[in-house]
């Protein structure tokens, strides 16, 4: 029966001894797949993940460098002999560089694990380091926020500034107004003196009568 295999790497966010402690232990293995595993972390020790499915025994261990495991599955044919599974970690700036060699495959078996490591591996282990390095991240781009901020008291200042000047201003002219109308009151009375001074020009008319009544008794001595 002929064997097929595979080579893949994946690029994750922790340092290599982060990722060789997440491979081997059980209990950070079962929190990143979110199944339960098993490990005894010994060369000949035995090792089972995802609830049994997948069981085998550790090869060779190097810590932070080098991972050897037999390794099947629940689907290998029966009789058939285990794969070798291989991880090799690498550092790099910020990061580690996981290569995985799984050779002995089953015929036929190959492609399917393919995608069972990128779906059940390498992307859990992605968002399993991200969650736990996230602190560091996400510190710098909350640093410039509290200069923005500041920004905002300076431009509210500058309305009550406005508002202050130009009311007082507009309300001192109409005072100004309202003492122009007195003035005009004041002239009312001079037009009324007058009047009295006409009424006083009539007894005087009233004087020249008895003088013409005198003029008659003169008169009748003549005869």
């Amino acid at each position: 029966m002929a064997n097929e295999s595979l080579r893949m790497t994946v690029l994750l966010p922790a340092q290599p001894d982060e990722v060789y402690r997440a491979w081997l232990d059980p209990a950070e293995h079962q929190a990143f797949t979110g199944s339960p595993a098993t490990n005894e972390r010994r060369v000949g020790g035995a090792h089972t993940a995802w609830g049994g499915y997948i069981t085998g025994q550790n090869l060779e261990l190097s810590p932070g460098e080098r991972i050897v495991q037999s390794w099947r599955t629940a689907e290998f044919p029966a009789g058939s002999p285990d794969s070798k599974l291989v991880v090799t970690l690498r550092p790099l700036d910020g990061g580690t560089e996981l290569l995985l060699e799984h050779v002995d495959i089953p015929d036929g078996q190959a492609r399917g694990y393919e995608q069972g490591w990128v779906e059940s591996y390498f992307e859990p282990l992605k968002k399993h380091f991200a969650r736990r390095h996230r602190p560091l991240v996400l510190v710098p781009p909350l640093a410039p926020a509290p200069a923005a901020k500041k920004s905002k008291p300076v431009a509210k200042k500058s309305k009550p500034a406005a508002k202050k000047k130009s009311k007082p201003a507009a309300k001192k002219s109409k005072p100004a107004a309202k003492k122009s109308k007195p003035a005009a009151k004041k002239s009312k009375p001079a037009a009324k003196k007058s009047k009295p001074a006409a009424k006083k020009s009539k007894p005087a008319a009233k004087k020249s009568k008895p003088a013409a009544k005198k003029s008659k008794p003169a008169a009748k001595k003549k005869r």
